[in-house]
């Protein structure tokens, strides 16, 4: 990781500090456009922080080498000031303020989880800060009014609501029963809401619907009564711990169930964790690299896949594409702003009409993406046990065929 995304340099930290108007000269020092992110370095979110981290260092490295940020017949660089928000919101508003009060910041990069972005949100909003989060899909973010707010992945409650309509189409269009484990954050409740909306759009019937801890360890519970209900769906969203604490007791259990899904399984790695014991679990995704958007950037999802993991060392989940994504969309929006002026900058973000490698990308008032669908992807195994994620939902953007009703564990 590079030292130049994690504080400014020694010379332009001198420039701000010294400065007799801080405000005035650090959104741009030189010929830097300088940007602010608080990250979860440490605690509960510290893997996805990371992922998110690398995927804005990726952006940046990239646009840099590719001529930059030009502005006013100028061309400029972007710089990161990053801080660890410690996977605490109350921190990451304290990181905020200090970002944009003391450093001088005037453009924000988003944290990562819905329930910093709703920590950080008011802050910004406060000062008119424009934000382009990558990692906040809580649709509560988006009915606030919030006028410098802009998100570029899709919102939470349509997270997985597409596996409860291809379960009733697996049924021959007749209604299914639902379990449902979520763990009690802002993020996976908007995802239950968005289950349970298309639970009643197709006459569906919920039979288990589990609030589990955020600490989430342990749901056993839940799945002795899936193992006694027999549901033929089990949706459960508890971020990277909660994928790997449902693929890891599902298979100590021996746990049937016609299909799974799960949000997080990307980023969770769970063939590399649980190897063939994750084979068939349904994972929703702001993308895949499969997909075939494209920009002038990163090409498309192939590459820009191969990009990251010489330059990682792993394959890219979702939350570090989006998080590239966001720095494409800056750069736009003061491209075609033509300014540094917070205001028109903002202007800018709300008019955004693109397509980026990680998929189209276009704000509604309420700064939500509105134009990239959510995808499914299954985890597939072959005999040596070498899995891959391949995409079976939607259709159009299907890479192989659903494999449904999964094998019971004693057929395996």
């Amino acid at each position: 990781m590079r030292l130049n995304k994690i504080i400014l340099s020694f010379v332009s930290a001198l420039v701000i500090l010294f400065s007799t108007s801080v405000v005035s000269f650090a959104k741009v020092v030189g010929d830097k456009i300088i940007l602010g992110a608080a990250i979860s370095l440490t605690g509960k979110y510290s893997s996805n922080g990371v992922h998110t981290q690398n995927g804005y260092n990726m952006a940046v490295d990239r646009i840099n080498s590719m001529g930059g940020v030009k502005v006013g017949g100028k061309t400029y660089k972007f710089d990161i000031i990053y801080y660890d928000d410690e996977s605490n919101p109350k921190r990451a508003a304290q990181l905020a303020e200090r970002l944009i009060s003391q450093d001088g910041v005037e453009f924000m990069l988003g944290p990562y989880s819905s329930g910093l972005t709703k920590a950080i949100a008011p802050v910004t909003e406060k000062y008119g800060v424009p934000m382009v989060e990558a990692n906040g899909a809580s649709r509560s973010l988006f009915t606030k009014g919030y006028k410098y707010l802009f998100a570029v992945l899709a919102p939470a409650n349509l997270y997985l609501d597409v596996a409860i309509d291809l379960a009733v189409e697996k049924n021959n269009g007749k209604p299914v029963t639902v379990a449902m484990a979520f763990e009690q954050d802002a993020f996976s409740q908007d995802v239950r809401l968005g289950v349970l909306d298309a639970i009643k759009r197709t006459g569906s019937k919920k039979v288990i619907d589990d609030k589990l801890p955020k600490e989430l360890n342990d749901m056993a519970a839940t799945l002795v009564k899936v193992k006694q209900m027999k549901p033929d769906v089990l949706v459960v969203s508890g971020h990277t711990k909660g994928a790997l604490t449902a693929i890891r007791q599902i298979a100590e259990m021996k746990v049937d169930v016609p299909m799974l899904a799960m949000t997080h399984c990307d980023a969770a790695k769970l063939s590399k964790q649980h190897g063939k014991n994750s084979q068939y679990a349904l994972c929703a995704s702001q993308w895949h690299k499969t997909l075939t958007y494209k920009d002038n950037f990163f090409k498309d999802g192939m590459t820009y896949a191969a990009d990251f993991e010489k330059e990682f060392g792993y394959d890219p989940p979702y939350q570090s594409a989006e998080s590239s994504a966001a720095l494409l969309v800056f750069k736009d929006a003061f491209e075609r702003a033509n300014s540094f002026d917070q205001k028109k900058v903002r202007d800018a973000l709300a008019a955004t009409n693109m397509q980026t490698f990680y998929g189209n990308i276009k704000f509604a008032p309420g700064g939500q993406n509105v134009d990239k669908p959510m995808v499914l992807f299954q985890v597939m195994c072959d005999d040596s046990g070498k899995c891959e994620n391949k995409v079976v939902a939607p259709t159009k953007w299907a890479s192989a065929k659903l494999i449904h009703p999964v094998p019971k564990w004693s057929e395996r």
